[in-house]
């Protein structure tokens, strides 16, 4: 949705699209700033259990087994201590972030795109759950999770790659059972391939979180008088004369649509989001970034 002065070519679209792809390295160091300035402290999801890489070394406590005890570390003082193991139950994490075109709108000159927002705080959540010791990758068969400092570096590349199309349809293939998963998107568009793809994660014990990421524009809706409506991929256009009188009918079809994505994910087990581009990207990071770790914000 935007006014026709506000569109741009499609080869200027594509051109830009692909001198965004050639700086992913900067949409990833943007994306470390921003993980940066929640704290894993509290919500930092590395503690004891099974596993094979040491952890931390703490005092023995009245239950310990004995066999547990570092006796290595206990002969440097009076002290004797067990050597924990870090919890490798771990759960990995499956990203998709809208592709399409709708994603490349934004309303103004001082506002990001709703896909360089989506992009960021994916990435940003990404950068956050490897460095906790997740394995994170995207939905589909492209980009398996796996750890490691290389996989961001890769998931910034992948996130690079626009879709012609005005709407991308959700990748719910390769879902690992029992993963968790984050689909990222304005959701905007037909809701039944939607539908088929939380019914799909429901299928393989798949929870997750749907962050519709809209421009205040689109929440607001405050066109008046002649008005050309036209999709960033020029697929569809619509031209009134009264933009205004659409407003209460717009505003009922969006409240509608965020409806039906909170009923679905409440009967899936997801939870939903919504987030405007002229809001705090950190906010919407600490709020995802909660939700994925099995709590409520």
């Amino acid at each position: 949705m935007s006014q026709n002065i506000a569109q741009q070519s499609g080869s200027g679209l594509r051109s830009r699209a692909q001198m965004e792809a050639s700086h992913f390295p900067a949409l990833l160091a943007r994306a470390e700033t921003l993980a940066g300035t929640v704290l894993l402290g509290e919500h930092g999801r590395r503690r004891a259990g099974a596993g094979d890489d040491f952890w931390q070394y703490r005092p023995l406590q009245p239950g310990d087994n004995y066999r547990h005890i570092d006796w290595r570390r206990s002969a440097k003082g009076d002290d004797q201590f067990i050597s924990e193991r870090e919890w490798q139950v771990a759960q990995s994490v499956q990203l998709w972030v809208d592709p399409g075109a709708s994603m490349r709108f934004s309303s103004s000159r001082d506002l990001p795109t709703k896909a360089d927002r989506a992009r960021l705080i994916a990435l940003a959540i990404a950068v956050l759950l490897i460095r906790g010791g997740e394995r994170v990758g995207l939905t589909g068969w492209d980009l398996p999770p796996r750890r490691g400092e290389a996989q961001m570096l890769r998931l910034a590349e992948m996130f690079g790659r626009d879709d012609d199309s005005d709407y991308a349809e959700p990748e719910a293939r390769g879902m690992l059972p029992h993963a968790k998963a984050l689909f990222v998107s304005d959701f905007l568009s037909d809701i039944a391939p939607i539908e088929a793809a939380l019914a799909k994660a429901a299928d393989r014990n798949v929870r997750g979180t749907l962050v519709q990421v809209l421009d205040p524009a689109e929440e607001a809706f405050p066109f008046q008088g002649r008005t050309i409506f036209e999709s960033v991929g020029k697929s569809v256009a619509y031209e009134t004369l009264k933009a205004g009188d659409l407003r209460d009918r717009y505003l009922s079809r969006l409240a509608e649509r965020k409806d039906r994505l909170e009923t679905l994910c409440r009967q899936t087990g997801w939870q939903f989001y919504c987030h405007h581009t002229n809001q705090s990207a950190q906010s919407a990071l600490l709020w995802l970034y909660r939700a994925l770790d099995g709590g409520h914000p």
